[in-house]
């Protein structure tokens, strides 16, 4: 068997990453795996780019983009029929098809010829622009009117209404299995277009030896953290990002009490950790933005609390590496969050955008040194049964073998 992936890139942003961890699955179980993608950023001869002729693309984008249509004028995407990998492939495996690398009125004639599952990261394939819709549910009865034109991927005029419209187009016209990663964006799914498709729940799988528990001590001393500090750990691709909700933790964390504050070291992952420790008095750590697996697992073990502020999301990466670090998260009931963070079991989840809700979370579990090395256990256990990288791999051959 083998797979083609198509997505924005092999390990550029958490959808890539969690991608190119199947297609790694897949090759750990003998699956012939290949990518071709809009960013390549590894060196591997198993990952491609998508075909493109940008110059051509970029003068056509300036007509649609005016239309507030995204992506429709990336006309090159018909040569991904062509390509070799395409052609070789046995399923299609679609991931994140938005950040312009790919034309979506293309899936019809993709898949005419060969079966192809469709991996849901975020809500855009059923909306009429958005990748996160928060609070607005336009997107289940046609979208138009959108309250949130700026919200990733923006668009300048509110064609939403025309864009859900050639969605819907697309997918009566294409052969497409979905699968949902979190039971949320199942739900979701189940109430949008694709409801015409089979629609199927296999949440992502990480490599739970490169994320594992570390001598928490150890890891504290190689990072120049004093073993006596209280360590809350930040970690996303931009921290300064709203969806990631860095000023709600920076809200939290200025409203506790100064005795705690003064014992605290916020240590950051990501870009843009520095502007936010500026405000808080309080000791902080900023690593900037880090993609090597061994040095993430040092980071969670050094932490007490992974604290996750978020907005809106599908089934957080960071979230599961902390699980599988032993790291209890405190974090919003929000999105895909629940099925990750368990109160009482994996960590503590607070009302959304609560942020009186939140700091009582870390309040709580930060003063309970017994219940948050249990909850340590239980993530490690957790993500060893649930969502290891084998099982993953497992799951998604399955899948394929029926389509096949």
């Amino acid at each position: 068997m083998q797979v083609l992936h198509i997505n924005q890139s092999d390990t550029w942003g958490g959808a890539a990453i969690a991608s190119h961890r199947l297609h790694q699955g897949l090759l750990n179980q003998q699956i012939q795996s290949r990518m071709l993608v809009g960013k390549v950023i590894t060196d591997s001869p198993l990952v491609q780019p998508v075909p493109r002729n940008e110059r051509m693309e970029r003068q056509a984008g300036r007509i649609t983009e005016k239309l507030g249509l995204n992506y429709v004028h990336l006309w090159t995407t018909r040569d991904i029929h062509h390509h070799e990998f395409y052609q070789s492939a046995d399923i299609i495996n679609f991931h994140n098809l938005h950040t312009g690398y790919f034309n979506y009125l293309s899936i019809p004639k993709l898949t005419a010829h060969k079966p192809a599952v469709f991996t849901l990261h975020d809500m855009w394939s059923f909306t009429g622009h958005c990748s996160y819709s928060y609070d607005c549910d336009r997107w289940a009865t046609g979208c138009g009117q959108c309250p949130y034109l700026e919200t990733y991927p923006a668009v300048v005029r509110d064609n939403t209404h025309l864009e859900w419209r050639l969605k819907n187009w697309v997918y009566s016209r294409s052969d497409l299995t979905i699968v949902a990663p979190s039971y949320w964006l199942l739900e979701q799914a189940k109430r949008s277009m694709l409801s015409q498709f089979p629609i199927h729940h296999i949440p992502y799988g990480i490599d739970t030896q490169s994320y594992q528990p570390l001598d928490s001590a150890q890891c504290r001393a190689a990072l120049g953290i004093s073993p006596t500090q209280r360590v809350l750990l930040f970690s996303a691709e931009s921290l300064t990002e709203k969806r990631k909700g860095g000023d709600l933790l920076q809200a939290t964390l200025q409203n506790l009490p100064a005795s705690l504050k003064s014992e605290l070291l916020l240590l950051t992952l990501g870009n843009g950790g520095e502007a936010i420790a500026q405000t808080l008095g309080i000791d902080s750590l900023s690593l900037g933005y880090v993609n090597s697996d061994r040095l993430k697992a040092m980071v969670f073990s050094a932490a007490d609390l992974f604290i996750f502020p978020t907005r809106a999301d599908n089934l957080p990466l960071v979230l599961q590496e902390s699980m599988a670090c032993g790291t209890p998260a405190v974090s919003f009931d929000i999105g895909g969050v629940a099925d990750l963070v368990r109160p009482g079991v994996t960590g503590y989840l607070a009302e959304p955008e609560n942020i009186s809700e939140l700091g009582a979370g870390i309040i709580h579990l930060l003063e309970d040194h017994s219940l948050r090395q249990q909850m340590g256990e239980n993530c490690r256990a957790i993500a060893l049964a649930e969502y290891s990288l084998e099982l993953q791999a497992k799951r998604y051959i399955e899948l394929y073998t029926q389509l096949k």
